[in-house]
């Protein structure tokens, strides 16, 4: 038997809108076995009624055969013949009739029995009694007022908040148990009576026929034995849900009750990167008045995102990167924290059950704003960020500061140029993304079709020319695997915020659309171009000739993201962003080195190759942050001057 699917009942007291989806998938096929139960029922009752008809018809035919010596017909004489056949007839009928009587008998145990069993007992006692009492619990709890605050009443919005809370609990952890259960009695629910229906027939037509018994034997004997192994694995999952209900219950005793925990035994965690529960939001009913909504709250990326019982996926709340969060004061509610986007536009004002989750909270956010979940360990990362904060402050959502804190300590300050620089001036407003490689067909590739149609070679339909004698004598190749995550349009190009801006966008997009298909390619890098190659078909997806490629970079904390900028016809500018499966830091020096060859392309091979061994990293200086190449024509100038002279050189020295 394949795998059966379980409810987990660990989720139970967490009641989250992924539990209540999971839930409503068992319930929807708890109906669709109902149905079909109550179908395959119907028509097994007609078996029945059918099998009871024929018996007692051909009692009645033995019985009348027995009667005919007692008939007097005006026109029939005494016939011992046919009175003897007939007699002979009504004993055999007689024995069919109860075989057809004992094939009754062990279809009303057999088949109609276990089916009627699962249909009257174990489907209808499968709607749960949920108790609504607790969302009344918590909300009398939540409104308990701060300034007036009473001990008594506490108590008892304490007290009613444990009883609701236990007894929903309990109650759903029986109502999974159940569910999980009727995974496996569906299955010996419809086998059994097909079995037993089976064992009768066989034992019914038996006679005259062990040829058909010796053939259906080890088939039943088979689905016998899965019978019993699916029986035994029941018990034996009920054995352990019933155990996990226990251990459950004694566990989750103490998180029954709303208050604040002993601090002792549940410190503050204040390294989270994640974190979903339930929240109270603010929300404004009129000019001086609000209203407050529980509602199921999960951070997604850089996004805190809010999602309700009865939604299937959660909406964006506000941008966390680069936003403050702290704690507020409410007059009417306690625990309460408010976060503010990065431009100070949007507010949101949220309140926790206690004070530990208040302090989570604000702590997640905080690291969140921080973009230490970018790292590869943020928990320890934000570990140390953390380790003497009580309240989260953020840095300022001025863009320029928000790279400045995120590079290292040493460097001189940027340019006064750079300085002024605004988002606005990096990327073109209302930009769209493009997340799939498209391979654009030019008029070249139009052209280089009809020039070899009219010379009678057959074109290539991908776009790619028959001439590749330039690339293949490239001295340098150099292959990487690496997958496209976006590309967008911008403006300023010689800004080095400019591809880590475009990283940004382009992640915050993916994570706020779902999107986590990437199309992973082959990256050549020659003295020519950029090839992106399909590793498939060998196919050439993308050609990007070296002389447009105006600077490369990779991330800053994640490595294995990297980007660079095209320069197109018509003075537009294009920021590729790509994941590796090695450093970007080496595909960005890679890509260095082959301007740099380019440069130097009068050089005969033998020093080009010596270039190519004596530079393990660019020759140009990094930017201020040691991973920004910017390729300037100054550079060009210097790199052709200096290898006339190396030619001057050469030829002197022969």
């Amino acid at each position: 038997m394949p795998g059966i699917e379980k409810l987990p009942i660990e989720e139970t007291l967490e009641d989250s809108p992924q539990t209540r989806s999971l839930l409503g998938v068992f319930e929807e096929d708890t109906a669709a076995i109902s149905n079909y139960c109550t179908q395959l029922y119907q028509a097994m009752h007609r078996i029945y009624d059918a099998q009871n008809e024929l018996s007692a018809a051909t009692h009645l035919t033995s019985r009348l055969l027995k009667e005919y010596d007692k008939q007097r017909f005006p026109l029939g004489g005494d016939d011992e013949v046919m009175s003897s056949t007939l007699q002979q007839f009504a004993k055999v009928i007689d024995e069919l009739s109860s075989c057809h009587a004992v094939l009754s008998t062990q279809l009303a145990d057999a088949m109609m029995f276990p089916i009627t069993q699962f249909k009257e007992r174990d489907l209808k006692g499968m709607s749960p009694s949920l108790c609504a009492d607790h969302d009344t619990a918590i909300n009398r709890y939540s409104r308990l007022s701060k300034r007036r605050d009473n001990d008594k009443l506490r108590a008892e919005a304490v007290e009613d908040v444990y009883t609701s809370r236990k007894k929903q609990h309990q109650t759903m952890m029986h109502y999974f148990c159940s569910l999980n259960t009727l995974q496996y009695k569906k299955k010996t629910a419809l086998l059994e009576p097909l079995l037993g229906y089976m064992q009768a027939q066989i034992s019914f037509f038996k006679l005259g026929s062990e040829n058909l018994t010796q053939q259906w034997e080890e088939f039943l004997g088979t689905i016998g034995t899965s019978v019993q192994n699916v029986r035994r694995e029941m018990e034996e999952e009920v054995t352990q849900m019933q155990q996990t209900i226990q251990d459950m219950e004694t566990s989750c005793d103490p998180l029954y009750a709303p208050c604040d925990p002993d601090p002792a035994h549940s410190p503050v965690c204040r390294s989270l990167t994640r974190k979903q529960g339930y929240l109270y939001i603010r929300n404004k009913t009129g000019l001086v008045s609000s209203s407050w909504e529980r509602q199921y709250f999960f951070t997604q990326g850089g996004n805190l995102m809010q999602q309700g019982r009865g939604e299937v996926a959660g909406g964006l709340v506000t941008d966390l990167d680069n936003s403050s969060v702290m704690a507020v004061d409410s007059d009417d509610r306690r625990f309460c924290f408010q976060v503010t986007s990065f431009d100070g536009k949007k507010v949101v004002t949220l309140q926790a059950e206690s004070r530990k989750d208040c302090e989570e909270w604000i702590s997640t956010i905080n690291n969140i704003s921080k973009r230490i979940y970018l790292s590869e360990n943020a928990e320890e990362i934000a570990a140390r960020v953390n380790q003497s904060a009580l309240e989260a402050v953020t840095p300022s959502p001025s863009f320029q500061q928000r790279h400045e804190s995120m590079r290292p300590v040493g460097p001189p300050p940027p340019s006064p140029a750079l300085s002024v620089l605004s988002l606005d001036a990096l990327v073109a407003p209302e930009t769209p993304i493009q997340f799939d490689i498209i391979s654009p067909v030019s008029e070249e590739n139009s052209g280089q079709s009809k020039a070899a149609a009219q010379s009678g070679r057959r074109s290539n339909p991908f776009g790619e020319s028959g001439d590749s004698t330039s690339e293949d004598d490239s001295i340098l190749h150099q292959l990487f695997i690496v997958r496209f995550l976006g590309s967008m349009e911008v403006k300023n190009t010689e800004s080095p915020d400019i591809i880590s801006e475009t990283m940004r966008q382009i992640l915050a997009a993916r994570a706020i659309h779902n999107i986590f298909r990437m199309t992973e390619s082959h990256l050549l890098v020659t003295c020519d171009c950029l090839k992106l190659i399909d590793p498939q078909t060998q196919v050439t997806r993308l050609r990007f000739p070296l002389s447009t490629v105006i600077q490369s970079a990779s991330h800053q904390d994640n490595k294995r993201l990297f980007g660079f900028v095209l320069q197109q016809a018509g003075g537009r500018a294009v920021c590729y962003i790509f994941e590796s499966n090695n450093d970007g830091e080496k595909i960005c020096d890679s890509i260095g080195l082959a301007k740099q060859i380019a440069f130097h392309s009068e050089m005969d091979l033998e020093e080009q190759s010596r270039l190519i061994a004596a530079s393990s990293r660019p020759a140009n200086p990094p930017a201020s942050d040691g991973q920004f190449l910017v390729l300037s024509n100054s550079q060009s100038e210097e790199s052709d001057a200096g290898g006339e002279e190396g030619k001057k050189r050469g030829e002197s020295e022969a």
